[in-house]
């Protein structure tokens, strides 16, 4: 019996142990899963603790940036705020600091660490984008940073930046959502061990308490992160419109500058007007002192000469002569006044310049005299030119003459020509191409660097007083430039000077010419009984002509204008119309166009005083003459004329009688 006691007893400690066995082993088992579970649960806590300080990282390094962008903003504008360039390279820094804490909190996450490499490759590159307009602040060059600030302002890469922290932060949250849901499972398994541990119902009160107060506190810190990333959005909006309103400071700036570079522009035009004035007033002056002194020759000459018509007639001829003489150095002054200025009508024509340097040298031997040794030089292939005879063999004895008074009259003087192709500015401001250098060259006294400096003024003269107008050289200098070519000057002192003119090759053929008897009036020849119609504005003038016209046995008719001019011709018959070529309402070019319309073969006359730019078209193929003219000049330019249109046999029946 007592074996069979023992034996159930031992049944039932075996059953007592079995199931303290299976108790123990169900309530190991109930607090392995309650311990996995929580430890579940605190992982996934742990890993949503992770999202929320990624996704506060990535706001606070986009805030940073922002403030140290709108720092570097305000440093750029103002120079003077070194607090905020030291904000901006403080706060830039900072961004750099954060942006390696993020790299470190998302280093077991490949694909957040590729994000984190790319963001620091964009900061860097950002980060030498603002660096040049902040180096350009600190070396003083505020236009230079405003620039550079602008241009990194417009620049991808900074909104490349801000959406890569926005892709990081948006992959946080979507993993966030994930391990929201797996907290969730594991707190709800928690929950189910608890019910079936009732018997550790305190514990898992305890565990419950603990988890709301994990719970509590996670919520907090979500809350903070939230108040905290909506402070730094806020922050980030005034710092944008901190930005704008940079810009707009930057832009009312920019067209400051604008109306300043206007103003100065202003400035400077009046600056060279009044200049200009100034060289009117020197230029005027000089023209009066010079023409007051032919004035005072040509009245006195007239009024001795009206004083003394009853005395001897030699006496007379003299103030007359002298008269004469003061009017034509008044007109060779004008004439060179016009060249100077380029408005002196040239009558081009094709030139072979060695032909008329040779065809020159009887007239330069008389002017020169016999002391001095002109030399030709002259190139047998040297090309044509397209410029005014006359003006060029003026400006060839103006430079010899002038080589003659710098040799005391004394010495050898060579001339020049020369095929010569040259750059642009290689001689002043001559254009590119082909020219022809006519070369004076001397062994006088030689010019020092200040004399060619001053060589081509108007007036000026290192002559004696009495012994130059200081013309000469301007007038030279003004037919090269009309003619398209330059003038230069090589000289020193005590080796003598070469002057060269430069004109440009051409082939083009001539179709104005002046003819040359009516303007040196060399021969008197007339047409007696030739009918001419003198069409003049001027009444002295046209008084003057007239008068001449009839001393020359002619029969002319004088009118003040191109519209009785063509009612005359409309009524009689003229063998020549001589007509000035500025006139009011009509002009001579437009008058014989009408005329030549009704009479084609009649032969016409141009009298001018000034040729403007494009008259010399409507010219072309007309005799011309210039005022002020002798009769002898008037006669030779009538004959000329008259034998261009016409021979004496077809002449009026006036004109045919008297030959």
């Amino acid at each position: 019996m007592t074996s069979g006691d023992d034996s159930k007893f031992d049944w039932g400690r075996g059953w007592a142990a079995a199931g303290a066995f299976v108790a123990a082993l169900i309530l190991i088992t109930m607090v392995v899963l309650v311990a996995v579970s929580n430890q579940a649960r605190d992982t996934a806590l742990e890993t949503e603790r992770h999202a929320y300080d990624v996704n506060l990282l990535t706001r606070n390094v986009d805030a940073t940036l922002l403030r140290s962008q709108a720092a570097l903003g305000t440093f750029v504008l103002d120079e003077q705020a070194r607090t905020s360039g030291n904000i901006y390279y403080s706060q830039w820094r900072l961004a750099g600091e954060q942006i390696a804490q993020l790299d470190r909190l998302v280093t077991h996450d490949d694909a957040q660490s590729r994000r984190v490499d790319q963001l620091e490759k964009l900061y860097a590159q950002r980060g030498i984008e603002l660096a040049t307009a902040a180096r350009a602040v600190s070396g003083k060059n505020g236009t230079t940073a405003i620039n550079f600030y602008y241009a990194a302002t417009q620049s991808p890469t900074g909104p490349a930046l801000a959406g890569k922290l926005m892709e990081i932060a948006d992959s946080e949250r979507a993993a966030l959502q994930q391990r929201i849901v797996q907290t969730q499972f594991f707190s709800a398994r928690a929950d189910r061990l608890t019910d079936y541990l009732s018997w550790l119902g305190v514990l898992a009160g305890i565990g419950g308490i603990v988890l709301g107060a994990v719970a509590i506190q996670a919520l907090r810190q979500n809350a903070a992160a939230r108040r905290e990333a909506d402070s730094e959005y806020e922050r980030s909006s005034v710092l944008e419109q901190a930005v704008a309103e940079r810009t707009r400071e930057l832009s009312l700036a920019n067209e400051a500058l604008k109306a300043e570079a206007i103003e100065r522009q202003s400035a400077e035009a009046q600056l060279r007007q009044v200049q200009k004035m100034e060289a009117v007033g020197q230029l005027t002056g000089g023209i009066a002192h010079d023409f007051n002194n032919m004035l005072a020759v040509v009245v006195g000459g007239i009024d001795l000469a009206r004083r003394r018509l009853n005395g001897p007639r030699r006496e007379v001829m003299v103030h007359l002569t002298n008269a004469m003489e003061g009017a034509v150095r008044a007109a060779a002054l004008t004439r060179r006044l016009l060249s100077f200025a380029r408005s002196e009508p040239l009558l081009p024509e094709r030139v072979d310049t060695s032909a008329l340097v040779e065809g020159m040298s009887d007239l330069l031997d008389r002017t020169l005299g016999e002391r001095v040794t002109v030399r030709n030089h002259l190139s047998p292939g040297a090309w044509p030119t397209f410029v005014d005879p006359h003006q060029l063999e003026n400006a060839i004895v103006n430079l010899a003459v002038n080589a003659r008074d710098a040799m005391d009259g004394v010495g050898t003087l060579v001339i020049e020509t020369v095929n010569v192709t040259l750059g642009a500015n290689a001689v002043g401001d001559i254009q590119p191409g082909d020219y022809v250098r006519i070369s004076v060259i001397d062994t006088g006294t030689g010019m020092s660097p200040e004399t060619i400096e001053r060589a081509f003024e108007p007036f000026f003269t290192t002559k004696p007083v009495g012994k130059g107008t200081g013309l000469g050289l301007s007038q030279i200098f003004g037919f090269a430039h009309q003619s398209g070519g330059e003038v230069g000057i090589e000289s020193e002192p005590g080796r003598g000077t070469s002057v060269s003119i430069y004109l440009p090759r051409t082939e083009v053929a001539a179709t104005i010419r002046l003819h040359p008897m009516a303007q040196r009036g060399e021969v008197e020849a007339t047409v007696p009984g030739a009918r001419i119609l003198l069409v003049e504005d001027d009444p002295r003038v046209r008084s003057a002509t007239m008068g001449a016209l009839e001393d020359l046995d002619y029969e002319p008719i004088a009118c003040s204008s191109g519209a009785e001019a063509i009612n005359l011709f409309d009524g009689q018959i003229f063998d020549l119309v001589i007509s000035d070529v500025i006139m009011p309402e009509m002009t001579g070019p437009e008058l014989v166009r009408i005329l030549k319309a009704k009479r084609d073969e009649i032969a016409i006359l141009f009298v001018t005083g000034y040729v403007g730019e494009g008259e010399s078209d409507d010219l072309a193929g007309y005799e011309l003459l210039r005022k002020p003219f002798t009769v002898n000049g008037l006669a030779n330019a009538v004959v000329a004329a008259l034998s261009r249109s016409f021979n004496e046999s077809h002449l009026s029946g006036g004109a045919a009688a008297a030959g």
